[in-house]
């Protein structure tokens, strides 16, 4: 939106001219992102507060240090999230841009997927929610309306091709099966990310890693020379969703001032599964999707964990882990819940400097 200000009156006053650089949009959307959530943080949290004075349901059979610690504390923190993105977005995004509609459009409805389950669980003061058969059956149906709309946007040489991290030249053409893959990339993204949000500010600084990353991915994507440098796709429009990725950003910092421990909010599903949900997305666009696994490896890790304790629970009636996912493990091992946290920030931030690596090794 300032874009379009500034662009009207440019001719008389030309410092209005830096309000064209993705560059400098991105710095203002974070920083908007992160003044909305400071500045309207306590007043969400308190009118949740209000609506659900029992706090988030808290698994009976999770640790026992969380039934005590963390009974009371609202969830639905992603509303915070969410408003502070869609907002930051419009205001310094170019709104002529398809994909940062898409973007907001896929934080929007895994955003209200992830509400209905909270309410769920409020209102029955249950901490299973909605089923997972029902919510798995709107995320594929939601899923595969944000992968049309992503597919008629880019170029069909590309829209369903593949590139792979460390070779230049290796591009797969999945023709009508990259629905299913980009399915299973946002599903997967949205749930690995609802699977990681354990504990206090372990999946709101990956999320903002994860954004970092790929804010800088969508940017040389969408620039000719930058691109055709590091011998990766160009995909004209991409670096719009810098901006998104900006504002993910600013909004995760101003969440994590009020979910650092002790939290004072959880994100809950409405936050988990818009933020995943979105960073799938972006994935896709900027064709990247393997890299979100590398960057995105915590997340993967944690999924992974659950697969394996239940497959192996299944066939031998044997755990793998003392408790799934994987940082519910740690916790029984005795781990302090701060140090889990951490080592698994340093982890994802390890992730990524092996995944931008990947850029320039081709």
């Amino acid at each position: 939106m300032i874009k379009y200000f500034a662009f009207e009156y440019q001719s008389i006053f030309s410092f209005l001219n830096i309000f064209s650089y993705i560059t400098f949009r991105s710095g203002g959307a974070i920083l908007t992102a992160l003044f909305f959530s400071l500045i309207f943080g306590n007043y969400i949290i308190n009118k949740l507060h209000t609506i659900q004075p029992s706090g988030q349901p808290i698994r009976d059979d999770g640790p026992q240090s969380h039934i005590i610690a963390k009974k009371g504390t609202p969830t639905m923190g992603g509303l915070l999230i969410i408003l502070s993105v869609l907002i930051s977005t419009i205001l310094w995004g170019d709104l002529s841009n398809n994909f940062v509609w898409i973007a907001n459009l896929t934080i929007i409805i895994f955003g209200i997927i992830g509400f209905a389950d909270d309410y769920k669980k409020i209102k029955t003061n249950n901490a299973t929610g909605i089923s997972s058969k029902v919510r798995i059956i709107f995320q594929i149906i939601f899923a595969l309306f944000i992968t049309y709309l992503i597919i008629i946007n880019l170029d069909s040489k590309i829209s369903n091709s593949m590139t792979f991290p460390f070779l230049k030249n290796l591009i797969i053409d999945f023709g009508i099966f990259y629905f299913l893959i980009s399915i299973f990339i946002i599903i997967g993204s949205a749930n690995a990310v609802n699977l990681t949000d354990g504990l206090d500010g372990l999946a709101i600084v990956p999320v903002m890693i994860v954004a970092m990353s790929f804010s800088f991915i969508v940017y040389i994507s969408g620039n000719m020379v930058f691109s055709n440098y590091l011998l990766i796709q160009y995909i004209p429009g991409t670096g719009e969703l810098a901006i998104f990725c900006g504002s993910l950003i600013g909004a995760a910092l101003g969440f994590l001032w009020f979910n650092a421990p002790p939290a004072k909010v959880f994100m809950g599903d409405t936050g988990s599964l818009a933020l995943g949900g979105s960073l799938g997305s972006i994935a896709i666009m900027c064709k990247h999707e393997i890299l979100l696994a590398i960057i995105g490896g915590l997340f993967v890790l944690e999924t992974f964990s659950v697969v394996i304790q239940v497959l192996i629970f299944k066939i031998t009636g044997k755990r793998v882990f003392l408790m799934a996912p994987l940082h519910h493990h740690f916790e029984k091992k005795g781990w302090a819940e701060s140090t889990i946290v951490i080592r698994f920030w340093i982890i994802t931030i390890v992730l990524a400097l092996i995944g931008l690596a990947t850029l320039r090794i081709r």
